[in-house]
């Protein structure tokens, strides 16, 4: 595709909203309506689109505003801005129609009183990152690879304060994915991996990306 025909990536900001539980480490997850066309009836984190109302002049400040303004819209929530840590920024390949820019925070849940709006969001549930990878390996559930990713990231977190620590402290780590073909499904090679540059999974060299295969999703960093 030619850099003229390709679609911008729309601004855009979404909630790792993160408690305490029985369980362990649980993760609030929303179900998108089944017909919407960009993930329609996958599970996500609450967010969407950055308004022109979200915008003070600083971006990561910007998305903040952008992402406690869905979380409250999508499931009623509110969130403390000065808790939302910047865990990472995903940027859809240029190849894909429709394309989005967005930033990824994680933040404690200060309720849990969740109300769906019953739009654009259908469902929710609180499910520890280990139970959602199950429910997606069983094929229950779908997941977006951004948010398979983060919940991989966060698996092995026994509670929110190892989540907290978990999230580096400078920009958020940025995923602009190269998908290959292969066979048995597919391959993203995210930056830091040695084929990225050429969208080349045969590299020699350090590994990160995620594994899209028939048989079962694996990411893979080191």
């Amino acid at each position: 595709m030619a850099d003229s025909a390709v679609a911008p990536a729309h601004p855009s900001a979404t909630i790792v909203l993160v408690r305490d539980s029985d369980p362990g480490l649980q993760v609030l997850l929303v179900r998108r309506n089944k017909k919407l066309t960009f993930h329609g009836g996958a599970w996500v984190f609450p967010g969407g689109r950055i308004d022109d109302g979200d915008d003070d002049g600083d971006i990561l400040s910007t998305a903040r505003r952008a992402a406690a303004r869905e979380l409250k819209e999508e499931a009623g929530l509110d969130v403390d801005l000065d808790d939302l840590r910047p865990v990472s920024r995903w940027i859809t390949p240029e190849i894909l129609p429709k394309r989005f820019d967005t930033y990824f925070f994680l933040a404690p849940a200060r309720s849990y009183d969740v109300v769906i709006d019953g739009g654009e969001i259908h469902d929710y549930r609180w499910s520890t990152p280990a139970e959602a990878l199950d429910l997606q390996r069983a094929g229950e559930i779908e997941l977006p690879p951004p948010t398979f990713v983060t919940l991989t990231v966060l698996a092995d977190c026994a509670d929110v304060g190892q989540a907290i620590e978990r999230v580096p402290a400078d920009e958020p780590r940025k995923f602009t994915p190269r998908i290959c073909k292969i066979d048995g499904g597919a391959c993203s090679l995210y930056e830091g991996d040695a084929g990225w540059a050429k969208a080349d999974p045969e590299a020699d060299g350090p590994r990160h990306r995620l594994w899209l295969l028939e048989s079962g999703w694996r990411y893979e960093r080191g």
